[in-house]
């Protein structure tokens, strides 16, 4: 088992007994039978959409006026409320920040704050699939107080708003809240059907309905990531994250080379030029057909106990995944001192190119070399990878067709750099056959 801490990400995140017994029961207005029934907060209904270039329209319950971009002004507004009311454990626009300079972008963060009060995680880092555990932490315990609005799929295939609407417990409704130890601006938690407490495991719905958020969010600065249990996801229940940030994320930038395209018009491309291997998904005939191969490839993953990090990028557009090894170099013993010194876990915001750093030394030190040489060190070998790959497009009914075409948003790797090859030849950490890997 890996030796890893969680971050706080609700005030009711607690250790057992830290506040002792609660009276009444709970006395929490938490988001179990005890405190729901009666209970209400703002619903935002989606509207189903074909594909991204469907207009949608907006009508209030009560007024019917389209406001712009409502749903991203609705969350940026209840989050600035729950500033006000002094829910975050630090105001994270005090936390310097800054692009590293060199060819990538990468951006470094300042974050003291943020894991002052760790504690243990509470599962095995090994396994990617682990059954949900009622007496862990789960956002079930979380405050009413700290979720923002439910999110579901329009009843009437209307964009609507109900600043008002009760919770409906025998409808697992899907919701977002804050997450009170923030890495930007905006940072919350899509949680999915949370009274059905899912464990840490994307099917095809939950993906679908981080798309829609993504779309509906229609800002090109807000992006959802994903990581799995053995990719550094801190919590077994069900959720993605999601925050602003006004820059792009470096692997936004880096080159990508077509490999296949699905027979509903899905694209899927190597990333290159890049510290970690990964894959990058875009088009097909609809934002379901794009979601269903997305999610059937984390769902082969899942079942391969193959850890991984998705970053949905470009309102729902792009979406990035990423197979990753850097746990289980961990628990054995073959991630070098230099980068455990530096206690970054690389997480899917660590890997697309922002670098949250709990050291000042750390941070004013960071450069394009130090960051390539800790996610080099995330990404499976060129061989390795090449097997996942082949896992995965046998499983989507995927065919290798490689061709020549390679975007125009090219990076060249810096040359004081060592290259993916050089980090591979060091490292035997994700050398293991499909055989080890599911046996784990």
């Amino acid at each position: 088992m890996v030796k890893s801490v969680s971050t706080v990400v609700s005030n009711y995140q607690k250790e057992e007994g830290e506040d002792g017994a609660r009276l009444g029961g709970c006395g929490w207005n938490c988001f179990r039978m005890c405190c729901l029934p009666g209970s209400k907060l703002p619903l935002y209904a989606f509207k189903k959409v074909n594909n991204f270039d469907d207009e949608k329209e907006f009508v209030d319950s009560k007024s019917k006026t389209p406001p712009v971009k409502f749903l991203d002004s609705l969350l940026l507004g209840e989050w600035e409320d729950r500033v006000q009311k002094g829910l975050f454990r630090y105001d994270v626009t005090a936390c310097e920040t800054k692009v590293i300079p060199g060819k990538y972008g990468f951006i470094a963060q300042l974050n003291e704050g943020r894991h002052l009060k760790e504690r243990p995680t509470e599962f095995q880092d090994d396994k990617v699939l682990q059954p949900f555990d009622g007496n862990k932490f789960n956002f079930t315990k979380v405050g009413q107080e700290e979720v923002l609005f439910q999110f579901e799929e329009s009843k009437d295939n209307e964009v609507r708003f109900f600043p008002n609407a009760p919770i409906d417990t025998e409808h697992s409704p899907s919701v977002v809240a804050i997450n009170v130890s923030p890495i930007e601006y905006g940072h919350v938690l899509l949680i999915p059907r949370i009274i059905e407490c899912l464990p840490q495991r994307i099917d095809r719905d939950s993906l679908l309905l981080a798309l829609y958020l993504a779309v509906e969010a229609a800002n090109p600065c807000f992006r959802l990531g994903y990581n799995s249990l053995g990719a550094f996801a801190t919590i077994n229940h069900l959720h993605f994250q999601a925050y602003y940030l006004a820059v792009p994320f470096p692997i936004e930038k880096a080159p990508t080379k077509n490999i296949s395209t699905t027979r509903n018009g899905v694209n899927i491309s190597n990333i290159l030029n890049y510290p970690v291997r990964g894959l990058v998904f875009e088009g097909g005939d609809s934002l379901e057909d794009l979601s269903n191969v997305i999610s059937d490839t984390c769902i082969c993953l899942q079942e391969n106990n193959i850890p991984f990090n998705v970053l949905i990028a470009d309102s729902g557009r792009r979406v990035f995944l990423f197979p990753q090894c850097y746990a289980k170099k961990q628990a054995l013993g073959e991630a070098t001192a230099e980068l455990l010194d530096i206690q970054v876990n690389p997480a899917v915001w660590e890997i697309s190119g922002h670098m949250v750093l709990k050291k000042k030394e750390d941070y004013e030190g960071a450069s394009e070399e130090n960051a390539w040489r800790l996610l080099a060190e995330v990404s499976l070998s060129e061989e390795r990878f090449e097997e996942v790959r082949a896992l995965v497009f046998e499983a989507i009914s995927c065919t290798f067709t490689e061709n020549e075409t390679v975007s125009d948003d090219l990076l060249e790797k810096p040359d004081n750099i060592p290259s993916l090859e050089e980090v591979d030849s060091r490292s035997k950490g994700d050398r293991l056959s499909l055989n080890v890997i599911s046996s784990m």
